[in-house]
């Protein structure tokens, strides 16, 4: 049954990225459609990430009041629903209708299961669990080039609300296990603080600050990777441009799949530092002036897997740090900070590259890699 359950949580971190990737792999194609600037794919991810953010600060209460189980489906049949009004939209403003449910949905998702595997699972799991978001994330922009090719964009989105409704019958049908863990009651008893207590604990606030800055660099990646090819690199179909989004999801896939197995013996701590290396390396490959888009196409590829353990070490380190009476809160305000990041500094990119040049993309990263290092490493000084 611990296997089984395992399994399932895994398969609802696969949903949670499906829907992550597909706004900007197809935006290029969306814009045109709808008749927009380039920068207005950046209002459509800030008014999702907005409400991730509040279903992100409302997490703690919802863990105290509801079973794990089922805030996910409930959080699942939110995002189909988010999904299927996009692929129904004729306009850009319908885009905003259906952003309710689209952002309501992540959050929860997203707070309550990082909560419960975090309280209840190794490092391992932990790594494993966000590689595995890292496969939705890859599956969709290929889901919506193939789409491109094949009929138009409203399909990728139509597509992926399909295999939504798989993944939530089968959390539906999996209902009994989650009942047999004995773990969960435990962890969920101990999600006692709430958000004003646990934000006066030493070191949150840098770490939420470390979390903004993370977000605000991989979320940039997320909208703008795809564009940031069809601005640089001539000669590129518009499937190759859209399947180009999943460059940056293949990285953090490959590089939380290795974390799974070196994390219980590195540690959080130097997983992170090790993993935002990489990126810095990554980023230097996408600066590199070649015509060709495949030295920035690996550089994509190496700042995905430098980022990959971040994210989850992150969370993991979260009950060992503030204590499990913490935690909920604490991952809650994470949550909330990193959509914050989501919220607003991929919208800024897509003023600032209308104005300056789609080029500035690697040097706006550096920033925000820089800046998530440095605010973690002051946090672990204030930890006891």
């Amino acid at each position: 049954m611990y296997s089984l359950l395992i399994a399932v949580i895994y398969l609802i971190f696969i949903s949670l990225g499906l829907p992550d990737s597909l706004l900007g792999s197809g935006w290029p194609t969306m814009q045109v459609a709808f008749g927009v600037p380039s920068s207005y794919a950046g209002y459509v991810s800030m008014s999702i990430s907005f409400l991730t953010i509040i279903s992100a600060l409302l997490s703690p209460r919802m863990i105290r009041r509801f079973h794990t189980k089922w805030i996910v489906i409930v959080s699942i049949f939110l995002t189909i629903m988010g999904l299927i009004g996009f692929s129904i939209s004729s306009s850009y403003w319908m885009l905003f209708l259906f952003v309710i449910p689209y952002g309501l949905g992540a959050g929860a998702i997203d707070s309550s299961v990082n909560h419960y595997v975090a309280n209840n699972y190794s490092g391992s799991v932990m790594n494993f669990l966000h590689c595995f978001y890292g496969v939705g994330a890859v599956i969709s922009p290929n889901i919506m080039g193939l789409a491109l090719s094949r009929a138009r964009w409203n399909e990728g989105y139509r597509w992926t609300a399909y295999i939504q409704v798989a993944i939530l019958l089968v959390c539906i049908f999996s209902l009994p296990l989650w009942k047999r863990n004995e773990n969960e009651a435990k962890g969920e008893e101990e999600a006692g603080a709430g958000i004003r207590e646990a934000i006066k604990v030493p070191g949150v606030i840098l770490t939420l600050i470390a979390f903004f800055a993370y977000c605000s660099g991989e979320n940039t990646c997320f909208l703008w990777t795809s564009s940031f090819f069809a601005g640089t690199k001539e000669g590129l179909t518009d499937g190759m441009i859209a399947s180009f989004g999943s460059l940056i999801f293949g990285g953090l896939m490959l590089g939380r799949f290795i974390s799974g197995f070196v994390s219980n013996r590195l540690g959080d701590r130097l997983l992170i530092r090790i993993g935002i290396l990489m990126e810095l390396i990554g980023i230097v490959m996408v600066m590199l002036p070649f015509g060709h888009y495949l030295p920035a196409a690996i550089g994509f590829v190496v700042i995905g897997t430098g980022m990959g353990p971040v994210y989850p070490a992150i969370q993991h380190m979260a009950p060992e740090n503030f204590g499990k009476r913490y935690s909920a809160a604490v991952i809650g305000l994470q949550m909330a900070a990193a959509y914050v990041g989501s919220t607003f500094m991929p919208m800024f990119f897509g003023i600032l590259q209308q104005h300056i040049g789609i080029g500035i993309m690697p040097i706006y990263l550096l920033i925000f890699a820089i800046l998530n290092i440095g605010m973690l490493e002051m946090a672990y000084r204030r930890l006891p």
